[in-house]
């Protein structure tokens, strides 16, 4: 998203104990369209005990309906094709596409929906749904930043949000692994999602 300028209201330094409102967004009220050429949707899992796999997924349809004003009022929603996983290595996303993991052929797609919606302090927001993997629907906590909004260069009103979120994949069903010679095992069942979003004003 760093493609676009972005404007932000800025908020007075406060104390702990006086956490500001945040900054009046009452202008983002409405229907907006994640613009899946400027967003991204990843995940990161621990492999082999040193380090850590990254992925993203790369078909997605999302939208968002912000009431700036009371953004306890908005909500969100996702929907992910499974068979675009992309972990820059082939054979191990078709791995990963089988019944050992997303069983994508049965399962095609993953869906997030918001349950409700809350600001934190500032710029800084949570946002809680339910995630479906599989046949298994899951409560999900998701925490976000506002970025920014502006209006690009063709027109069109941009709003931005990154996020992340933690799971547990053995808690949707994903529970394939292999015990290493060093002891351990192969693939950590901790899994850390990141957000990137730009989303448009819908028409």
């Amino acid at each position: 998203m760093g493609l676009f300028n972005r404007t932000k209201t800025a908020t007075a330094a406060t104390t702990v104990a006086e956490a500001p409102a945040g900054p009046d967004l009452s202008h983002l009220s409405g229907d907006w369209v994640i613009d899946t050429t400027h967003s991204e949707v990843g995940f990161s899992v621990r492999h082999a005990m040193v380090t850590n796999v990254k992925g993203r997924f790369t078909e997605y349809d999302g939208k968002l309906s912000l009431d700036g004003a009371e953004p306890g009022n908005s909500s969100a929603e996702l929907v992910i094709k499974v068979a675009s996983i992309d972990t820059n290595q082939a054979q191990r996303d078709e791995h990963l596409r089988t019944g050992d993991f997303f069983a994508a052929e049965t399962y095609p797609e993953i869906r997030f929906r918001s349950t409700s919606a809350e600001r934190l302090r500032g710029d800084t927001y949570r946002m809680t749904g339910e995630l479906t993997i599989k046949d298994t629907t899951r409560p999900i906590v998701l925490d976000l930043d506002y970025t920014g909004s502006a209006t690009d260069a063709y027109g069109a009103e941009r709003v931005g949000f990154e996020g992340s979120a933690v799971l547990d994949r053995t808690d949707w069903g994903l529970t394939y692994n292999a015990a290493l010679e060093t002891g351990g095992v192969l693939i950590g069942e901790k899994v850390k999602l990141s957000f990137d979003i730009s989303a448009v004003r819908a028409a």
